[in-house]
């Protein structure tokens, strides 16, 4: 293979995945002046932002004019049961307001307040009504408006072309070695730094609310190239996926129906959340329905139904509810809106959901309940990245959005992802720019490594037999359902892992049929490495965190054990090429923002009012 032959385009930065933090990198780096070239598997605007549904936090305090920055920095971090990167949240809380009225100003049309305003719902976790949002389709907003901004920045798009591995020059990102998915031909694409904006590894489980494209591609190429995968044990199962029938299992149904009034019930008509409110968000007091809600509406402020609760907190309390035997038909839970909003509120709030169960499951919302049940739905680890650039410490390589870890610790609020995806999309663009600036000198991808990466992907094509990949995948599916789910213990986690490097073994001789062209055998025999690396990693980092804590449930470790809020569990390639793990101590926190995150409620908000107050004071002379 003569590499010279090969197509090859250069620029100075590429972004791998077209999600939005990916569009956000591209945009920045292209109006910072950066030559920016943006490969994704699938149609420019087709990624998975644009299933995300309920909207993306911001303390904005349109809705609620006491929300503010360090509010919904206090929310964030005790939803990730202060496991988060400190800083990341910080920037986070103070820099979401700022992306998301950025967005209204490149186009972005948002549900608006009576007064004109940016309109915010309730969503799990949140203090405050903050979810920016458009009825259900906030991620397919986001996506048009980054799209349309984007394609006016001379951002280069290179569609249907799939990143098989990162090139270097010594220590340095060089390129990307990639391929074509129609012709199936390779393609070299030269650069000082690469963005990595993949997404997560959702794929690896059967009952998943993420699309064909999660299959960790991006973990794995930075974790082959040397960079540190943290947190990844951290999963997060949404509570509301489809449940029937199993053609659409595990497509997501939008927290926005429970922040919107649904409430979820048993097979006995009972609504069963006000018998799992953690301890720390009610009084013992609390021991009736009544008396709860009056807690919820009274304590908390606004009104905060239990089906608010955190992500993980309510995914466990269905699962429990089934395992109980008082589960839906097909094991789930009833999510009921028909009976607490009228038709014409649902359609108008909820419109893809309405037509969603219409068109998938013959179920009219308005008039009758949703089965639901969990299904995986986000990492919340990834690749380690400094918080400030979101650089990896392999240089030139930068990671943001769902395939990078650090802001939101062990557990995930709702909305907090789409807020993640422009914040941190447009500080890995400033990042990446940087960088190259820093490093004018020229850098060359190792001929013999490129060549190597396009041998290993021929491969499957031309053994004469061998494994199938679906068949591969699908075990893999089993494996991790079975024993990597959404309670865990030591004995199914090693088996998993057993299984996994089973199927690693197998996967070597993986057979892709036909030629290069329009081939997705070959398409799936080349993301199955990815699959397999993630999922690893994934389990490995299960086995070791020995405690239960946010989205990750031990029921061989039950309860959060506080020598484990010291350390990240943080994974490396060793040099012999297995998979090394190691605890790793966390920095301390600076003390203003661990101040602000363990103060209580009340006078934080008196904190806030007074700040509020003082700069009105100065503004006014």
């Amino acid at each position: 293979m003569d590499v010279n032959e090969i197509q090859t385009i250069e620029h100075d930065v590429v972004v791998i995945g077209a999600g939005g933090a990916g569009l956000r990198a591209a945009i920045e780096c292209s109006a910072q002046g950066m030559n920016t070239g943006l490969i994704m598997k699938s149609l420019l605007g087709k990624a998975h932002t644009v299933m995300a549904e309920g909207g993306m936090a911001a303390a904005l305090g349109n809705a609620d004019s006491r929300d503010h920055w360090k509010i919904h920095f206090r929310d964030t971090m005790r939803g990730g049961k202060f496991l988060n990167v400190w800083r990341m949240a910080e920037l986070h809380a103070r820099e979401a307001p700022d992306r998301v009225n950025e967005l209204e100003e490149w186009g972005a049309v948002f549900d608006r307040t009576k007064d004109g305003l940016i309109n915010q719902r309730n969503f799990g976790g949140h203090r405050y009504p903050r979810l920016a949002h458009v009825g259900d389709r906030t991620g397919l907003e986001l996506i048009r408006t980054l799209q349309d901004h984007g394609i006016h920045q001379g951002i280069h798009t290179h569609m249907e072309c799939t990143a098989l591995e990162l090139l270097k020059d010594g220590d340095k990102i060089a390129g990307v070695a990639a391929y074509w998915r129609d012709t199936g031909r390779f393609v070299l694409l030269k650069c000082k730094a690469v963005i990595l904006a993949t997404g997560g590894a959702g794929k690896a489980w059967r009952v998943t609310s993420n699309s064909w494209e999660y299959t960790g591609d991006g973990l794995a190429m930075a974790y082959d190239a040397g960079a540190e995968l943290m947190d990844v044990e951290f999963t997060q199962f949404h509570p509301t996926g489809m449940v029937w029938p199993l053609s659409v299992r595990g497509i997501l149904v939008t927290e926005g129906v429970r922040g919107d009034g649904g409430i979820l019930k048993n097979s006995e008509g009972k609504r069963f959340m006000f018998d799992y409110i953690p301890e720390r968000f009610a009084p013992e007091t609390a021991d009736s329905e009544e008396e709860a809600a009056r807690w919820l509406e009274g304590a908390e402020g606004a009104r905060r139904p239990p089906e608010l609760l955190t992500r993980d907190v309510v995914a466990r309390a269905i699962t429990a509810e089934v395992k109980a035997g008082r589960g839906s038909p097909h094991g789930g839970a009833f999510l009921d809106i028909a009976s607490r909003r009228p038709a014409e509120f649902i359609k108008r709030k909820l419109p893809s959901m309405y037509h969603q169960f219409m068109e998938l499951a013959e179920v009219d919302i308005t008039k009758e309940p949703m089965e639901v049940g969990p299904t995986l739905h986000y990492f919340m680890g990834g690749i380690r990245v400094d918080a400030e650039s979101q650089q990896t410490r392999v240089p030139g390589l930068f990671a943001c959005g769902e395939c990078a870890a650090g802001l939101h610790g062990a557990n995930r609020l709702g909305g907090n992802s789409l807020s993640d995806l422009i914040v941190f999309g447009q500080r890995a663009g400033m990042g990446a720019t940087e960088y190259v600036r820093a490093n004018p000198g020229s850098v060359a991808p190792d001929h013999d490594a490129v060549k190597e990466a396009f041998r290993r992907a021929t491969a499957p094509l031309n053994r004469e037999s061998g494994e199938s990949p679906y068949a591969l995948h699908d075990e893999l599916q089993d494996t991790m359902g079975a024993n990597v789910g959404i309670v865990r213990v030591e004995e199914e986690l090693k088996k998993g892992i057993d299984d996994v490097a089973a199927i690693q073994k197998r996967a070597e001789t993986v057979k892709a049929h036909g030629s290069s062209q329009y081939n997705p055998g070959w398409n799936q025999a080349l993301s199955l490495r990815s699959l397999l690396v993630s999922a690893e990693a994934v389990a490995r980092a299960a086995l070791m965190r020995q405690e239960s804590r946010g989205a990750h449930t031990r029921l061989d470790y039950e309860g959060e054990r506080d020598e484990w809020l010291d350390y990240n569990v943080v994974i490396r390639k060793s040099k012999d090429g297995s998979m090394d793990v190691e605890k790793v101590k966390r920095p301390e926190p600076d003390a203003e923002l661990k101040r602000i995150a363990l103060s209580e409620l009340e006078p934080l908000e008196e904190e806030v009012t007074a700040e509020r107050a003082k700069t009105r004071e100065v503004a006014d002379v």
